[in-house]
């Protein structure tokens, strides 16, 4: 088959450089990326549908219940509820984010499933990422620091989350001294 050789440059000369997009410039789970789409897209839809990082949950378009948190700068913050043109120069962690890069779970993950603080599932990315910001802030939380989390879970699984943060508590007290 004949290549077309017309269509390409003869020589450096001929080559026009494209300049960069200009856009909204972030890290997500330390990594960089640009955004030169729409900048009130909001950041839920940017995570899903254009990174496909799929663990943020949709939760209503008011962010309620807590399924879409993830760390904005280290706060919990709804991801439904913020545009991209918030987020320039923003570092978010979402659930994918938690783990290290060798793929060891966080110890908050690690007692999520020991506890069995899962139940079907939908809502317990929202519960790490507000969980992590609970134990930014508070590094040893009382059960009502726990109670005050925004999240709901319809399984019923709120005793054997606050169980899992108490034993993350312990476990990342146990790293600590390592």
């Amino acid at each position: 088959m004949a290549q077309d050789h017309a269509a390409l440059p003869t020589k450096a000369t001929d080559i026009t450089p494209v300049p960069v997009r200009s856009g909204i410039d972030l890290t997500i789970n330390g990594e960089s990326f640009r955004h030169t789409g729409d900048p009130d897209m909001p950041l839920l839809w940017y995570l899903r549908d254009v990174l496909q990082l799929n663990g943020t949950k949709y939760g209503g378009e008011h962010g309620k219940g807590g399924a879409d948190l993830v760390l904005v700068d280290g706060k919990a913050t709804s991801a439904i509820g913020i545009p991209m043109s918030k987020l320039g120069g923003k570092h978010i962690v979402t659930v994918e984010g938690l783990a290290d890069t060798k793929g060891n779970l966080h110890p908050l993950q690690q007692a999520f499933i020991d506890e069995d603080a899962i139940g079907c599932g939908y809502c317990t990315p929202g519960w790490l990422m507000a969980s992590m910001d609970l134990l930014n802030r508070i590094k040893n939380p009382s059960d009502n620091d726990i109670d005050t989390l925004p999240n709901l879970c319809r399984c019923g699984c709120q005793t054997r989350v606050r169980q899992a943060i108490k034993r993350a508590v312990a476990a990342m007290k146990q790293g600590a001294k390592a």
